[in-house]
């Protein structure tokens, strides 16, 4: 079945456009397809280029979040909402209208804000998410990506503008370069569309962990999943929920997480980008298999 999809996204193979502003991610070959499968047993198939790693980018909002939640919710959802955004992730226009408080965590002032609360938890926010990484996906090798992390850092004006601008309303307990050193290096993880859907099969498994531990209660494992479905694909998610059907992260590497719950996650890669920062392939491919499944929430 994941041949077949491959099969029906070849024509879009290519389509877009990388993300040239990270010069480190521009020269990705557009052409690359992976997807992965992994169910709640931790079975995992894979077909195109599933064990190529990439940069997943905002995806590990996700994790982040995650992590977060799971040590309680303290005053995370004061400081940062969980409403759709309808402007751009990296956009300072709404941000100013609602006094530093990020519309929600997926945005990148929101994951800024989940980044400096994860930092004020555990001190390296970047190294807890790559042991917890690693532990889901059975890959001790998984690793930042130093030159991906220093090309953001050296083209990173908005993000430094959005952290600067949220502690001017008080809401950044840590020091800015430290929340942006931290945020870069958990964006410049690399990991494979099998990495990346073990990973993620806790969210599709109401919060436990490879282990059998819990990570996060049903209810925020099922709060996560619904903050993706509306937050997780930036001003295009309505258009995702739309075709797809199931929660989803998107990264500007070209990476999507989605979840389809009770049964497994799944990871697609292709760095060709439509105009709102969404893996063109990818979101054809998630389209091609909720249809060809039938899994979908709704």
């Amino acid at each position: 079945m994941l041949g077949r999809v491959v099969e029906e996204v070849a024509p879009l193979r290519g389509s877009g456009v990388v993300a040239d502003y990270i010069p480190a991610l521009a020269r990705v070959d557009p052409s690359c397809f992976g997807i992965a499968v992994a169910d709640l047993e931790g079975r995992v198939r894979g077909a195109g280029d599933w064990e190529m790693p990439f940069s997943m980018q905002s995806i590990s909002k996700v994790f982040t979040l995650a992590l977060v939640l799971s040590r309680g919710d303290g005053t995370l959802w004061n400081r940062v909402g969980r409403e759709p955004s309808g402007n751009a992730f990296n956009s300072l226009i709404q941000l100013e209208h609602e006094r530093g408080i990020p519309r929600n965590p997926f945005i990148n002032a929101g994951a800024l804000t989940v980044t400096d609360e994860l930092i004020s938890q555990v001190g390296d926010a970047s190294g807890d998410l790559l042991e917890f990484l690693r532990a889901e996906s059975g890959n001790p090798g998984l690793r930042v990506d130093d030159e991906v992390a220093e090309s953001e850092v050296a083209h990173g004006d908005r993000n430094l503008a959005l952290t600067h601008f949220m502690a001017s309303y008080g809401n950044v307990c840590n020091p800015v370069p430290t929340v942006i050193e931290q945020y870069v290096r958990q964006c410049s993880i690399a990991m494979s569309c099998r990495d990346l859907a073990l990973a993620g099969r806790f969210l599709a498994a109401h919060g436990v962990r490879r282990d059998g531990s819990e990570l996060l209660t049903r209810r925020q494992a099922k709060r996560i999943n619904a903050i993706m479905l509306t937050c997780g694909t930036y001003d295009a998610a309505g258009e995702f929920a739309y075709r797809v059907g199931i929660p989803g992260k998107s990264g500007v590497g070209g990476g999507i997480l989605a979840v389809v719950p009770g049964r497994c996650a799944i990871a697609v890669w292709s760095p060709g980008l439509d105009a709102r920062g969404n893996s063109v392939a990818g979101v054809a491919a998630l389209d091609h298999f909720t249809t060809l499944t039938g899994w979908s929430i709704f």
